[in-house]
């Protein structure tokens, strides 16, 4: 299978990229670390749609004594609470190391985003991509700017009737209908 076939693996750093992105900071500040949450998973879920990738958040067990937890949030996007004591950054290493053991995987992308500096040398090294923080949130933003041209209507009407705003097979229609047909 070509290597540009193969859907990529998006593994992000929740609470690294949390704290990096203006936004997300200012959020946690204001309205506490689970709206911030929220906010980066809605923008991944998005943006992971769009680009087709599946992509996993993955949050360190924040006072929680819990097992590792899993929650699917759509089909392209999930979001990972790690083990009590298990960092994000440990998991994400189990992950890489995972991956590249798995035959099946040797023709799929890997990306991991962070901007941890050490969790980047150990990425790298087990042969995954890296993203810094920034840079996934530009991709996140220019995304989102081609969803919005993408469905942003095309024109106005240059008319200032309704039916010159409806397409064709409507506007014929719409005469059938004034004309009792």
């Amino acid at each position: 299978m070509p290597r540009s076939l193969a859907r990529a693996i998006l593994l992000v750093d929740g609470y690294n990229i949390i704290g990096v992105w203006s936004k997300l900071k200012i959020q946690r500040d204001q309205q506490g670390l689970e709206a911030a949450r929220r906010k980066l998973i809605e923008a991944l879920v998005n943006y992971s749609a769009f680009e087709g990738l599946e992509t996993r958040v993955v949050f360190d067990a924040h006072s929680r004594d819990e097992r590792c937890y899993i929650e699917t949030v759509t089909k392209n996007l999930s979001v990972c609470y790690t083990d009590f004591g298990q960092t994000a950054d440990t998991y994400i290493e189990k992950a890489c190391a995972n991956f590249r053991r798995d035959v099946a995987n040797l023709h799929r992308r890997f990306i991991v985003a962070t901007s941890d500096r050490a969790q980047q040398q150990t990425v790298l090294g087990y042969g995954a991509e890296w993203m810094s923080a920034q840079q996934l949130g530009q991709a996140v933003e220019s995304t989102a700017r081609k969803c919005r041209r993408k469905h942003k209507t095309k024109q106005r009407p240059s008319s200032r009737f309704l039916v010159s705003g409806l397409d064709v097979e409507s506007q014929k229609r719409l005469a059938q209908l004034r004309m009792g047909l």
